[in-house]
């Protein structure tokens, strides 16, 4: 396990921010924060039914962060989102399905996400020794010119027939197609909370308008609302990138253009420069942690990976978040490797030394 002194060293120069960091932001007592009795106090008063209760349970309950309150899953759909030869080429192993599997269960994960023909390709032998969760849509990358547009590849009784605990969809949120999109998930996680499943919500941003001095597809603003969206349809748990900016309606709202609104308390006193105080904004939008928010891990950077895995899993830890959702960072090296990764993320998540910022 990666002692206190090793993940100060893995986080560099950013050590003293992100590990002595105290918000002033939203105060952590605001905060449901992730605990062994999640299940119980939170998800436990609303209206979902004993069975996806009993699936948010054997999610929290599997895995090294078993009964913590915080989650690590292994997502493997790039095979569809990015393309299978583009995301395999650098360890070709992992065009098996069973390897994913594999890796998600000896990496300790609390599940594994995939696409419809991973999981059911092996289903029989793994749906009962770890939580499927099935991701429901893509977006492929075989129409000329791409294009940037979430389908459904199946159906919610497709994802419970072979036997998974949880269904996940992604929503480009600020897209043509968004309407369309949230009103399809919308639908869909009705019917997987009446099967029993829970469900998490990729809530990701896609406009070309928002790339302009900087990238605000990572902007705290426009992600929080897009979080707060997603469980406004009763998405279980929120999956988001991390923000590495601020100011998105701003940015949006210049000469003649109105878009959305704001309100400058966004910026003054709900957030700060501190990449914890950003996340939290995020989590704030998840009904102030009711529903938990899992970062995603991003792309693989080769040497810089674990370092980045552990600091993307300290600000989301310290913000009041529920976890990490990393996968190419893990699979696009030999599986001993992911293996480690994975463990050094859930490290973070198993260490008494870092807490609520």
């Amino acid at each position: 396990m990666l002692s206190l002194d090793k993940i100060s060293e893995l986080l560099g120069k950013e050590s003293e921010l992100l590990l002595q960091h105290t918000s002033q932001t939203i105060d952590k007592s605001l905060l449901h924060l992730p605990s062994p009795e999640t299940v119980n106090e939170i998800y436990g008063p609303s209206s979902r039914n004993p069975q996806v209760l009993r699936s948010l349970g054997q999610l929290f309950g599997s895995g090294r962060l078993a009964n913590t309150g915080y989650m690590s899953i292994l997502p493997v759909d790039q095979g569809v989102e990015h393309s299978a030869g583009a995301s395999f080429a650098k360890n070709p192993i992992y065009f098996d399905p069973e390897n994913i599997v594999k890796l998600a269960i000896e990496g300790g994960c609390n599940a594994v996400a995939s696409t419809f023909g991973v999981l059911a390709s092996v289903s029989r032998k793994y749906a009962h020794k770890i939580p499927f969760l099935v991701k429901i849509n893509h977006n492929e990358l075989l129409t000329y010119p791409n294009h940037f547009d979430e389908v459904l590849f199946g159906t919610v009784e497709e994802a419970w027939n072979l036997g998974a605990m949880a269904v996940g969809a992604t929503i480009y949120f600020g897209s043509e197609n968004s309407d369309r999109q949230l009103v399809e998930i919308a639908h869909a996680f009705e019917r997987a909370h009446e099967l029993g499943m829970a469900t998490v919500l990729w809530c990701y941003l896609r406009n070309d308008a928002f790339n302009k001095d900087v990238d605000y597809h990572l902007a705290a603003d426009l992600t929080g609302q897009a979080n707060h969206l997603g469980v406004t349809i009763q998405a279980d748990i929120i999956k988001q990138k991390l923000p590495e900016v601020n100011g998105g309606f701003k940015a949006m709202n210049t000469g003649t253009s109105s878009y959305g609104k704001l309100d400058e308390r966004i910026y003054t006193q709900l957030t700060s420069d501190n990449p914890i105080d950003l996340c939290r904004y995020q989590v704030a939008n998840c009904y102030m942690g009711r529903m938990g928010l899992i970062n995603s891990g991003g792309a693989s950077k080769g040497a810089e990976d674990m370092a980045d895995a552990v600091r993307s899993a300290v600000v989301n830890k310290r913000a009041g978040g529920a976890g990490l959702i990393s996968g190419r960072k893990a699979f696009q090296r030999p599986m001993a490797d992911g293996v480690a990764l994975l463990n050094a993320i859930q490290d973070v998540y198993l260490s008494k030394d870092i807490t609520i910022a």
